[in-house]
């Protein structure tokens, strides 16, 4: 299912809450304001939220004889989505399940979803490095893995649990793309002045650390928040995330 796709990037983070949807989502919109067509997977079994973000919400997966048929987002079909979202009730139904059944679960996304020729492939994990993790990079053994991108805050309890994805990522193979900091200052919706209300310049210095490549900086802008299913970068072109976020892109172009 995965052979037609030219380029798989995975969304990593040490902990929950620092944006790691988000950062998907965008990057994934952002590719396709390109002109490439991506597909989005979610993976994030007990917290599936992109089909909120991307006002996706109700839409529904078919079975076809090739397997499922993710959403997609407009008639060109440039845009796939594949979620555990989409096949729950409601976005309060909560998934109860052992580690085998998520894992199971996790490979029926890898090898059963009918993705299509596509440029780029996102996938959103959970956060931390569990069996979901080990279940992806089993199976894409097969296929060629661009490599992982990295999402910390600049907390320190967020960056020491990152060092333990990159240690993840040495051990398992994974070729890590670069690493974001995402809440890296507060952008004032009204005058657009950018304040530290966390510490700043934590997860530069641990890429450098590390020698991974630093991706940039994404502050906290509520008006990224309300884009729901659309891009920063076609909307808020000025932005200090449109810009981050073509930066990201022109350097996965690129490579």
């Amino acid at each position: 299912m995965l052979d037609d796709v030219k380029h798989i990037i995975l969304i990593l983070s040490g902990k929950g809450g620092v944006g790691k949807s988000t950062v998907s989502t965008q990057l994934a919109l952002t590719l396709k304001e390109r002109g490439f067509k991506v597909g989005l997977l979610d993976i994030d079994l007990c917290g599936p939220s992109i089909p909120y973000l991307l006002q996706l919400e109700g839409k529904d997966v078919h079975q076809a004889d090739g397997g499922w048929v993710p959403v997609y987002t407009d008639d060109k079909q440039n845009f796939a989505v594949m979620s555990i979202g989409f096949l729950l009730n409601s976005r309060n139904s909560a998934v109860v399940w052992r580690g085998p059944k998520k894992t199971a679960m996790v490979k029926q996304f890898l090898t059963d979803v009918c993705w299509g020729d596509l440029d780029y492939l996102i996938i959103d994990t959970p956060p931390g490095t569990s069996d979901e993790h080990i279940t992806v990079m089993e199976n894409l053994k097969t296929v060629k893995c661009d490599g992982a991108i990295l999402v910390t805050t600049p907390q320190q309890v967020s960056i020491e649990d990152v060092r333990k994805e990159i240690t993840f990522c040495k051990k398992t193979g994974i070729h890590i793309l670069g690493l974001i900091e995402n809440m890296s200052g507060f952008v004032c919706p009204h005058c657009t002045e950018c304040t530290n209300i966390f510490s700043k310049g934590g997860g530069e210095s641990l890429a450098e650390l590390a020698k991974i490549p630093f991706l940039g900086t994404l502050p906290i802008d509520p008006r990224v928040g309300q884009l729901l299913g659309k891009t920063c970068v076609k909307e808020l072109p000025d932005s200090p995330s449109a810009k981050t976020f073509n930066g990201i892109v022109d350097r996965l172009v690129v490579t």
